[in-house]
């Protein structure tokens, strides 16, 4: 969120088209969703072979995809942005 490019605006394409439109930042929610499977689903999911426990950037991801091998487990969880405009 408080990332900037050089010219001062948002570096999040979506953050800056509502902070253009006149739009304030309130607050964060990082884990604004969470998402499950098994690792076999998300390496179906993401198209990616997860040979590893770890984290994982996943195409299209905001966040890193942790996987448990052990537990045979993938959990992701998105942040969000609440903005209000005026």
């Amino acid at each position: 969120m408080r990332w900037r490019r050089d010219d001062g605006s948002a570096l999040d394409p979506w953050i800056r088209t509502h902070e253009h439109l006149g739009a304030e930042i309130l607050a964060a929610a990082p884990a604004s969703q969470t998402m499950t499977g098994t690792v076999a689903e998300w390496e179906g999911w993401t198209g990616l072979a997860l040979p590893e426990s770890g984290d994982h950037v996943i195409p299209d991801g905001l966040n890193v995809l942790r996987t448990d091998r052990d537990a045979n487990a993938g959990s992701y969880q998105e942040p969000d942005v609440r903005m209000r405009h005026r």
